[in-house]
């Protein structure tokens, strides 16, 4: 018996560290995969990370009474998401296997909506107190307006409308640097600013809370200028929140002559601050610079299936 699911990775389009505070984050599903096999095998596994999420899984499955069978297991995992990178690859992680594990235990699917909730136990593993958006939009796939205000009620909103084609012909996802921090050390660094000037935190957070509200009606308006100028005003505010490395702000300085740049994710403020997400007004030269400077980029591409098996 092999059981395989996938899931994709995300961008964060606004919203990053605010959502951790109760405002709402814009995120898509992209189109890059983590997909994982669970198979039957003789040999104990040893793996801490996949006997983590087996045992939440296992734990849910006695809580709510549902017969299953504990197999010993063995797995595969082939991802295309760069570790590391702010892209969601724990979160892809989180889904794939916790969907995988339902079925290898009890011979069946389970929705989404019970996955996701196993999926957000998993990455509170990985990160501490992460919001929940990342795992809910591998889940859910598409464009995903969440919103977290304690643990036990979470607005996750998957919004009728496509990502315009007008704008993503022209994102780019440049590598800035791999973090030197963790997810998890980011949001405890955002944790302490917040605790030792919370006023000044609370004026950034619903600023950006404005900047996603606002980017939201961009894409529905199909409004360019908008888009851009919110990409911008976002920067701003995660720079304020000191998760943007001097690195990383000098190229997006140098990126600024051709487009409009922001951090996507967690960030990084020792070396490199991760993904950038990149408005481009000529492909050509951007990509002209990069290439130039050896710079790691990826053309942006939405996914709207979200949690598929395979």
């Amino acid at each position: 018996m092999r059981i395989s699911y996938s899931a994709p990775a995300k961008i964060i389009l606004s919203g990053e560290h605010a959502s951790v505070y109760g405002k709402p984050t814009l995120i898509t599903s992209i189109n890059l995969r983590l997909t994982i096999t669970i198979f039957r095998k003789m040999v104990i596994q040893k793996d801490k990370v996949m006997k983590m999420i087996s045992g939440i899984v296992i734990s849910y499955l006695k809580k709510n009474k549902i017969n299953y069978q504990p197999h010993n297991y063995g797995f595969e995992i082939k991802s295309e998401i760069p570790v590391g990178s702010n892209l969601g690859s724990s979160a892809a992680l989180s889904v794939a296997s916790v969907a995988a594990f339902l079925e290898f235990y009890t011979g069946k699917e389970f929705d989404k909506e019970i996955i996701n909730s196993l999926a957000y136990e998993v990455e509170k593993f990985f990160h501490g107190t992460p919001s929940g958006g990342d795992n809910s939009t591998s889940c859910f796939g598409g464009l995903i307006y969440f919103r977290k205000e304690f643990d036990f009620l979470k607005s996750i909103s998957k919004l009728p409308i496509k990502f315009p084609e007008s704008f993503s012909k022209y994102l780019f996802i440049i590598d800035s640097g791999k973090p030197k921090e963790t997810t998890k050390e980011m949001n405890m660094m955002v944790r302490k600013l917040y605790t030792n000037n919370p006023k000044k935190l609370q004026v950034v957070f619903f600023s950006i809370e404005e900047i996603t509200k606002t980017m939201v009606l961009s894409i529905q308006n199909n409004d360019i200028p908008s888009f851009k100028a919110s990409i911008l005003k976002n920067q701003k505010e995660l720079e304020q929140l000191k998760v943007v490395s001097e690195k990383t702000k000098a190229l997006l300085t140098q990126l600024n002559k051709y487009g409009a740049g922001k951090v996507t994710g967690a960030g990084g403020s020792v070396q490199g601050s991760g993904n950038v997400l990149f408005f481009s007004n000529s492909n050509q030269q951007t990509k002209l610079f990069l290439e130039k400077n050896k710079i790691d980029y990826l053309p942006f591409v939405t996914d709207s299936a979200g949690l598929i098996k395979i």
